[in-house]
């Protein structure tokens, strides 16, 4: 968030959380994207504050409820509230449980799995509904194709994106494979590690489609550890998930601090994984 629209943030999140009883004299920012993460102090809760316009909180918010009363590993909400989306100011906030986090372990690539097959075996059972992965990646490919909105995306670059998001797409739906609701952005960032083991947040992104889509945002040693996985699938959704993250590193919105380095990093990991992809078939 730009500085004056964060501070607005912050003070609407301080607001409601006031409101509820919950003391606060401090909030630390622990996360700055297109949402607010904060740690509100002494209330000890974590507070997710995200413009009106650009909110699915109520979506997560039933998808974390019911999750967490099925034992899946998803954060909790704050327990000492009604879970529900709170609105003040332009902004939607919702309230979670803070975890501290365990920063002397490393997360195993067979604990990570392990928790990533629990939380499909619960998501399995949910029948809500959600977008399916497709639309997630037309999202991606009508921003490559919007010139005012990647301005700086070089039409070769342009073409490569465009041309790997349509096809890989394509291609998966063609295989038919089994699908589910999935978490749909499993990576790193999005797993917490806690005493109470691994536990996934960040549910907003939930879209159904096969578990090889939620498996390529996890690092490769992950899938190793997971049972059942096509891992002709699983390099498709991999080549395919990084078009469309590095599609979003050059919207010109985007605001990750080192986020068009890393969007020149990856298109030449997309050229060099294509580059294998037709050897393998040739």
């Amino acid at each position: 968030m730009q500085a004056a629209e964060a501070q607005r943030a912050v003070a609407a999140a301080r607001s409601i959380a006031s409101s509820l009883e919950l003391p606060v004299d401090d909030a630390i920012v622990l996360n700055d994207s297109n949402k607010l993460t904060l740690r509100l102090l002494p209330c000890d809760v974590l507070a997710r504050v995200a413009p009106v316009a650009q909110q699915v909180a109520l979506f997560e918010i039933e998808l974390a409820r019911r999750l967490a009363e099925s034992g899946s590993p998803v954060a909790a909400l704050e327990p000492r509230v009604d879970p529900r989306v709170y609105e003040r100011d332009g902004f939607v906030v919702t309230l979670w449980t803070y975890y501290e986090p365990v920063t002397t372990e490393a997360v195993s690539p067979a604990d990570y799995a392990d928790a990533l097959e629990r939380l499909h075996a619960g998501t399995r059972k949910l029948d809500v509904p959600t977008p399916h992965f497709t639309d997630r990646v037309e999202s991606a490919r009508q921003l490559v194709a919007s010139r005012d909105r990647t301005p700086a995306l070089a039409d070769a670059d342009r073409e490569l994106l465009g041309n790997t998001l349509r096809r890989l797409s394509r291609a998966i739906a063609e295989r038919r494979p089994a699908e589910q609701l999935l978490h749909g952005e499993p990576h790193p960032g999005n797993v917490l590690n806690t005493k109470d083991g691994l536990l996934f947040i960040d549910l907003e992104t939930g879209c159904r489609g096969p578990v090889e889509f939620d498996l390529a945002h996890a690092p490769e040693e992950v899938s190793e550890h997971y049972p059942g996985v096509d891992q002709d699938l699983l390099r498709d959704c991999r080549i395919l998930v990084l078009a469309m993250i590095t599609t979003w590193r050059w919207d010109r919105g985007d605001q990750l601090p080192n986020g068009r380095q890393l969007g020149t990093e990856w298109l030449d990991q997309i050229r060099a994984a294509l580059d294998r992809k037709a050897d393998t078939h040739s």
